[in-house]
């Protein structure tokens, strides 16, 4: 699961050009601005990532002096990519008294620990619209792992030692769309968003896709049992259709062994999704050498990499890349900032 808010050391703060009452503190790969004089290079604080959900109670200057947004009955507001004087800020930085004594630790906070829940924070997520949410039969199976990829920013000494490993990557593009996930357990399918088993309606627009695609048939026509088909669910009505498609689309990004517990590899992955005759998200490396192949030498050069234009259309900044090691094993993603800032 994402840890969304944790013990943290500011690394480093760096001067921001004109700007007198502010500063850049920089948290592993992430840079938040801060008060000028607030934090100490050395200090452990409580760092939130974007995405956060934040309460009011915690940070009631989020709401700008306005009436703070509701999500999920929660009144706060959301931590989003933005610029200030210049100055990439992404997510919030707070002191440690925000937190209640931790009686385990004896009042002393570890670095790397996960404080999410102590302080009410979610992960904010767009609401869906009805056809794609639709009717739950039952929660996420639990023998199949939810999509999500740790950012790139939280990896700052593993890049460094997968560089030096010379560790090869498959690296393919993030589209932007709704989680889907489809699967065939001890001969029982399902299809799913990224948190519930949805049942199967005429109006849902999951269970119409896997339909059109015949997945179904597909998985039992090639004996594939105790499989999970992961992707992403782009077009009308997800996400703003950023790539102006016509109709809705599902692009495998993974699928996951359910009886062996781990996924398959890159290349089994995507000789799967031929044979399926499914569509597989672009790729724009199917093996590749992060430092070697890719030039790439830190955590700040794949996030710059990051940017570009979707393989769906020139005219979309892409969302981001994920990278997934090809023999299996450490994967991460790379968000592009360009993107995050344009968002709407």
């Amino acid at each position: 699961m994402r840890k969304l808010a944790t013990i943290r050391r500011v690394d480093a703060l760096c001067p921001i050009p004109d700007a007198d009452a502010i500063e850049c503190a920089v948290i592993g790969g992430w840079t938040a601005v801060v008060k000028k004089g607030e934090y100490a290079v050395g200090d452990l604080a409580v760092y939130l990532e974007i995405d956060s959900w934040v309460p009011t109670e915690l940070a009631s200057f989020l709401s700008k002096g306005k009436e703070p947004r509701v999500f999920e009955g929660i009144k706060g507001e959301r931590l989003r990519t933005v610029k200030l004087r210049g100055q990439l800020s992404q997510g919030l930085l707070l002191p440690l008294d925000v937190l209640p004594a931790d009686d385990d630790f004896n009042g002393v906070w570890v670095e790397g620990e996960d404080v999410s829940e102590i302080l009410g924070i979610v992960k904010w997520e767009r609401p869906m619209n009805a056809q794609l949410a639709g009717m739950a039969r039952g929660n996420f199976p639990s023998v199949i792992p939810k999509t999500d990829q740790e950012r790139v920013q939280n990896l700052k000494s593993e890049i460094d030692q997968a560089i030096t490993d010379c560790l090869q990557f498959e690296v393919t593009e993030k589209l932007e769309g709704s989680s889907m996930t489809v699967y065939l357990i001890d001969g029982v399918f399902g299809v799913c968003s990224r948190n519930l088993d949805l049942k199967d309606t005429e109006d849902n627009t999951l269970w119409q896709v896997a339909r059109l695609n015949g997945i179904e048939e597909k998985l039992r026509s090639l004996d594939m049992d105790n499989v999970a088909i992961q992707g992403e669910l782009i077009g009308p009505g997800i996400q703003g259709n950023i790539y102006k498609l016509s109709k809705p689309e599902f692009w495998v990004f993974d699928i996951y062994n359910i009886k062996m517990g781990e996924y398959v590899t890159p290349a089994a992955r995507r000789r799967y999704v031929d044979q399926l005759g499914l569509l597989h998200v672009p790729v724009i490396a199917a093996s590749a050498d992060l430092h070697d192949t890719l030039g790439l030498k830190n955590v700040e050069d794949i996030l710059k990499w990051a940017e570009g234009a979707s393989a769906l259309t020139t005219k979309q900044e892409r969302e981001g890349i994920v990278f997934k090691q090809a023999d299996g094993g450490m994967t991460f993603k790379a968000i592009s900032n360009k993107y995050l800032l344009g968002e709407k």
